[in-house]
């Protein structure tokens, strides 16, 4: 096993920071470009992580570390930023963001004292048994996962722009 908790929080913490330095002063045909019809565009992505800060992480360690397999995990509804008003700029969404993650950090200090936690279990909707470890480490690759998602949308943008460096470029790829 991989996991360490300390390594988990550099991620988790520079998460914020790295959506700042990349997206802060971008020009809106970057922030609402999309790959098609039913995908997000950037700034959706960070809604969702702003919902998943709110409502996911935190909440499901808590069951964990406060009911175990006592009760099933709060349903996440992963889709649910899309149908809020976005009335937000990107720099006000990207500043929340950096607000709730702080918040969740400092709760997950507050939360986990020990390594045994980490085996812990509580129970998902879809998956069943899960350990603390396991959510833990999903957190960080869902923050990779959706960095990896914004500079992969933003490429598409310029896909019929490169050229013939578009066989090059593995972001690009299908």
């Amino acid at each position: 096993m991989n996991f360490n908790l300390n390594e988990a929080i550099e991620v988790l913490e520079r998460t914020p920071q790295t959506l700042e330095g990349f997206l802060i002063g971008l020009s809106d045909g970057w922030i609402e470009t999309n790959e098609g019809e039913g995908t997000w565009n950037v700034s959706e992505v960070v809604d969702h992580l702003i919902e998943g800060e709110k409502t996911n992480w935190i909440p499901r360690i808590e069951v964990i570390l406060n009911e175990g397999e006592n009760r099933s995990f709060p349903p996440f509804d992963r889709y649910s930023h899309l149908t809020k008003e976005a009335e937000s700029s990107i720099d006000q969404k990207l500043a929340e963001f950096k607000k709730v993650r702080a918040e969740s950090l400092a709760r997950i200090k507050e939360l986990i004292g020990s390594e045994e936690q980490f085996e812990l279990t509580g129970i998902h909707p879809a998956f069943g048994e899960v350990k603390l470890r396991e959510l833990l480490s999903t957190w960080v690759v869902h923050d990779l996962t959706h960095l990896s998602q914004i500079v992969r949308v933003m490429s598409e943008r310029y896909r019929s722009d490169v050229g013939p460096w578009q066989e090059y470029l593995g972001v690009l790829k299908r």
